[in-house]
């Protein structure tokens, strides 16, 4: 079952994103066997302020536990944080 993880950053934490933004990455590459996709949101200008993760996972609660383990997590970059099952419909441009 996938999960959707959409986070948005507290305001002002660019500075939190930036100094964890190369542990994020290694703890998302040591999770590749669950990621089905990952990446930035950004604003009109093109800077970042949250992010979608979607896993593979059964439960929810393994769902939250992905995201505790999460270095931006820790570093308290989340401000809104929403989780919610997913269901493929579509994925890179074919339909499941």
């Amino acid at each position: 079952m996938a999960y959707m993880i959409m986070t948005r950053d507290k305001p002002g934490a660019e500075e939190i994103r930036a100094a964890n933004r190369v542990a994020h990455y290694a703890f998302l590459r040591s999770h590749r066997n669950i990621l089905i996709a990952s990446g930035g949101l950004q604003d009109d200008n093109g800077e970042f302020n949250g992010g979608l993760i979607v896993i593979d996972v059964d439960t929810r609660e393994e769902a939250e536990e992905f995201l505790r383990a999460d270095p931006f997590s820790d570093a308290g970059l989340f401000g809104d944080v929403t989780i919610s099952r997913w269901k493929q419909a579509f994925l890179d441009r074919a339909e499941r």
